[in-house]
């Protein structure tokens, strides 16, 4: 048992495939565990404050790092045969299940962050989870995003991105995405980020059709200012879980006394005062 009674453990992903968790405990107890999925190239420690603060409230919290990232990063990046519906459908898959084992009949809620929200509502088994609260989930297409980040999305997805990847054979930080990212997570997420309705539009991804099966509730936060998950956007993906009925909110920076939130302010120390309520007040409903 690590800091403040954080457990750090690993577990299989769906295909046996290990990876590195993080068990935040709540020093009452608990009323219902919480799943928080990362957006994309953020390893689990980047939710650590946020999960001992949910733990403040009562709640035990699960963090987990997707293959390739973090803690469940191999020796080598270097043609590591990782896409990023296996992130969904391996590993998210996976620590549903996990994580509903470990809750021991509490109830299962889930914070997903732009990624994470929409790896959700792939899954077979997402009926595990009774209230989702989604951070900067969007639809990722590109022409979505405000000028000019748009355009310099576009370039690095479709020029700068692929070359770097076919050279190294995975895609190093230093390109502006954060962590470091397996070739194939990258080219698919590239992939699905040129077509107007994203990973929807991808004919090969069957498992599109579960969304539908998510039938908890659900709550979206976006931020006004963020580039890459505008209102329009967050908004877009909502409206494909269609077996709930998802409650919305923008949050303007200026409103809590902020110059800027952007897609990662939600989740660093300004949160805890001004947004983590949000989430928590609404889990605990």
């Amino acid at each position: 048992m690590g800091e403040n009674g954080t457990e750090e453990f690993t577990f299989s992903g769906a295909d046996g495939f290990r990876l590195a968790g993080s068990h935040f405990r709540s020093e009452t107890p608990a009323k219902a565990l919480v799943l928080i999925a990362s957006a994309t190239a953020v390893p689990r420690q980047y939710y650590s404050k946020f999960a001992r603060y949910l733990a403040g409230r009562g709640f035990d919290a699960l963090t987990f790092d997707y293959r390739g990232v973090g803690g469940s990063r191999p020796a080598s990046l270097a043609g590591f045969p990782a896409r990023m519906r296996d992130w969904a459908l391996l590993d998210l898959r996976a620590a549903v299940d996990f994580t509903a084992e470990r809750a021991a009949g509490k109830p299962l809620f889930f914070i997903g962050h732009s990624f994470g929200g929409q790896a959700l509502g792939l899954l077979p088994n997402s009926a595990k989870v009774s209230r989702a609260v989604f951070v900067a989930s969007q639809i990722g297409y590109w022409r979505l995003f405000p000028f000019p980040e748009n355009y310099r999305i576009y370039v690095m997805l479709n020029f700068a991105g692929p070359v770097v990847a076919h050279t190294l054979g995975y895609i190093p930080g230093w390109l502006g995405i954060g962590e470091d990212l397996p070739k194939n997570v990258f080219l698919e997420w590239a992939g699905w980020c040129m077509r107007p309705d994203y990973l929807f539009d991808d004919e090969t991804l069957e498992e599109r059709k579960n969304f539908s099966n998510y039938r908890g509730a659900l709550y979206g936060i976006g931020m006004s200012d963020d580039k890459w998950a505008p209102p329009a956007a967050v908004e877009r993906l909502l409206g494909h879980y269609t077996g709930t009925k998802a409650e919305h909110i923008t949050v303007r920076p200026n409103d809590i006394g902020e110059r800027k939130l952007g897609h990662f302010g939600f989740f660093r120390e300004i949160g805890r005062g001004k947004l983590w309520p949000l989430a928590a007040d609404w889990l605990s409903r």
